[in-house]
């Protein structure tokens, strides 16, 4: 469990007065997530989350707030934030940024088949044309620059075939050109614990912290390489095409997109891959920390390296 800063009972019921969502009846922390203290709250009117930010700097969390507020409005199951009495979505707690969220219903689905991984793709290609009129903007917080960056510090602590894939992997997205790509909104980490499975339908979308503007192939090779890996990270055929179908049919990918594809893969595991390892190689001091093992997101790497199956649409 990652809870960074605890809160107590008494002093979450205090800061909720400053709401019109009752009193406090539960609180209880979230066994997951590695960036952020997370808890559920009860109150008298409602379920809600309530997060304490542990690392985005205060002035960014409004982009992520006012962009679930913005999907929300356009019927996607987000986790719409609450407004105070003062109309704010970000308050301070525990000394830290603090923001109450709508509790979404449904459970994660760790093993999905092809029809949720269908569902999973016309759903991301919907949040990223919503997210085309979203006025705010903010860089992917996780992209080349923070990769690169992050490479140079984790870099120390690998043996040296590791440091040899690292910087061979760097050296060939060096030369990637994504000049042409759509961009957008992306979720950034859409992996299958961040989505709520309500019945055979996708009943909440979390976790919009990693949220920015980048290239959406992005955010697609992102969900690819967690929802349709098999165990050893291998693209299972069924549910690879099923989600990346279903996508297709609500945004078309262009041909410029089917040719970054590959790349776009190994980028999105070279990310995963670099945030595990400094969370393992440089850890935050908290309370219950849960780190990633870094070792699945390198060996994805390895094997998207070796190729991949072209993007729907891609001339016979």
């Amino acid at each position: 469990m990652s809870v960074f800063t605890p809160v107590t009972p008494e002093a979450l019921a205090d800061w909720l007065r400053r709401y019109a969502i009752g009193r406090l009846t539960d609180l209880q922390g979230i066994p997951a997530g590695v960036q952020n203290s997370n808890f559920f709250v009860t109150t008298t009117l409602g379920r809600y989350v309530l997060t304490l930010f542990e690392t985005i700097p205060r002035a960014e969390l409004p982009f992520y707030l006012h962009l679930t507020a913005h999907l929300a409005r356009h019927g996607l199951p987000v986790p719409a934030p609450i407004a105070d009495r003062d109309n704010e979505y970000l308050g301070t707690l525990s000394g830290k940024p603090a923001a109450l969220v709508a509790r979404l219903s449904g459970q994660s689905d760790m093993a999905p088949g092809p029809q949720r991984c269908a569902r999973v793709g016309a759903m991301l290609a919907g949040l990223h044309l919503a997210g085309l009129s979203y006025g705010r903007r903010q860089d992917n917080p996780r992209g080349a620059a923070w990769r690169s960056a992050t490479a140079a510090q984790v870099r120390p602590f690998l043996p040296a075939a590791e440091q040899a894939l690292l910087d061979a992997e760097l050296a060939f997205q060096a030369a990637v050109r994504i000049d042409e790509l759509p961009r957008g909104v992306i979720h950034a980490d859409l992996f299958r614990d961040n989505i709520l499975w309500d019945g055979e339908h996708i009943g909440g979308v979390i976790d919009f912290y990693f949220a920015g503007r980048d290239a959406l192939l992005f955010d697609v090779a992102v969900t690819v390489n967690d929802w349709c890996c098999t165990a050893d990270g291998e693209l299972e055929p069924a549910r690879y095409h099923a989600l990346l179908d279903a996508y297709h049919a609500e945004r078309p990918f262009t041909p410029a997109e089917r040719a970054a594809w590959p790349a776009m893969l190994r980028a999105a595991a070279l990310r995963f891959w670099m945030s595990r390892a400094a969370d393992f190689h440089l850890p935050r001091a908290g309370e219950m920390v849960l780190v990633k093992n870094p070792d699945e997101y390198r060996d994805i790497l390895r094997l998207r390296a070796q190729g991949v199956p072209p993007l729907p649409g891609d001339p016979a």
